[in-house]
């Protein structure tokens, strides 16, 4: 892509203290120590509690497919080591009666409260074969074919993934197959370089996922999800599917990156190989993601696919020159530190949109445009005059 950035002769120099950047870096651990202060759920929470069900509860089936070794205990649950062969799970998950839209009320406690938390009722093994058989007749009950998969991020366990894709089910309210791909992250703040060579590592068993899934008779649709370090990991099965030829499975796929923590020449490399996909791959960016901040910072300075600046006439121009559909959803409000998990935000609002939005798959088209406070897209001409007339 090689944005560059460009300066008239008449144009005085920008004077910059050699502390600025640390200061920046500086701030931006601060925000992920904070964060990382606060309590994470242990494995315990996914042992089940059948028959905990509710008046007013509401159950999410997730499916499981994983590159994470199973663990002896909790029995089906996973975690953070590398495995060669893929497992297969299901869950059944009870959302409270009081949720709020966009949250995890997490139990944080082998006895969780119904009526109050996040609770798994029950979960499963699955071999691959039944694995596909019931996702297959989960996609022909729904009658809509639609099948959404969920490619997690950086320091994520394997039960924070799972109540995560259970809250962008229930919220979204899509009616849909709801399947989250886990990869051994080791959900540790300073295992970044590990956790990258782990999602490396899982680029096969996600590009079989996909094959597998649009495979399936019953699928007519399937919504490719990835965020931060997972839309890195998507990219690469997408480009891998694409190398192999398998532009069926790619025909099937609707793809949303949130915040994608990917280079951004690497991310055109990437979508350069992949080719045109229909809908438009859609790119979910803010400026104000710190986490991606952080990763700015500690690989040269190389800005994230998630930062790109939609204001910037050279960013419009590739937008629209890849068939790529940048949203920037800075206006949506953010209940991290981080500014970097707005989309579980914005999937409490997904059903108020209609399917012939930019965000709907119906209404996407390439180029760049701004999510305002009422979810409406918004044309960023007038912002790109205004700072081409401050210049």
């Amino acid at each position: 892509m090689q944005i560059t950035r460009t300066r008239s002769a008449d144009d005085a120099p920008e004077l910059r203290s050699p502390l600025r950047p640390l200061g920046l870096a500086f701030g931006i651990l601060l925000a992920f120590l904070l964060s990382a202060c606060t309590q994470r759920p242990g494995p315990e929470v996914i042992y089940p509690h059948p028959g905990a069900a509710v008046e007013g509860a509401r159950s999410v089936t997730v499916y499981v497919a994983t590159t994470r070794e199973p663990a002896e205990e909790p029995i089906d649950g996973f975690t953070p080591e590398r495995e060669d062969e893929m497992s297969y799970a299901e869950f059944v998950i009870s959302i409270p009666p009081d949720h709020d839209p966009g949250e995890i009320e997490w139990p944080y406690a082998r006895k969780a409260r119904p009526d109050e938390h996040f609770t798994v009722l029950k979960h499963t093994a699955l071999s691959q074969s039944a694995f596909d058989a019931r996702v297959a007749k989960a996609a022909r009950d729904t009658g809509k074919g639609i099948a959404g998969v969920f490619v997690h991020g950086f320091n994520v366990s394997f039960q924070e993934g799972l109540f995560r894709m259970a809250q962008l089910a229930a919220d979204t309210d899509v009616s849909g197959v709801p399947i989250l791909f886990s990869w051994p992250s080791q959900a540790r703040l300073l295992d970044y370089a590990t956790d990258k060579e782990s999602a490396t590592f899982s680029r096969d068993g996600l590009t079989d996922l996909l094959d597998q899934v649009t495979a399936l008779s019953s699928v007519r649709s399937v919504m490719l999800f990835g965020h931060s370090m997972g839309g890195w990991l998507t990219m690469e099965a997408l480009r891998q599917l694409s190398l192999e030829g398998n532009r069926k499975a790619l025909g099937k796929l609707n793809v949303i990156l949130a915040a994608p923590d990917i280079d951004e020449d690497v991310f055109a490399a990437q979508v350069d190989v992949i080719g045109p996909l229909n809908p438009p791959l859609l790119v979910m960016v803010s400026g104000d993601d710190r986490a991606l901040g952080f990763s700015r910072f500690i690989q040269g300075n190389r800005q994230r696919a998630g930062q790109l600046d939609i204001t910037d006439p050279e960013v419009l121009e590739m937008a629209e020159r890849k068939n790529v559909a940048l949203i920037d959803i800075s206006s949506v409000s953010s209940r991290d530190a981080l500014n970097h998990s707005r989309y579980a935000a914005l999937a409490a609002i997904y059903p108020e949109l209609d399917e012939d939005t930019e965000l709907g798959s119906m209404g996407r088209r390439p180029g760049a445009r701004f999510l305002d406070a009422m979810g409406r897209t918004v044309d960023p001409t007038p912002a790109i005059a205004a700072t081409a007339d401050g210049q």
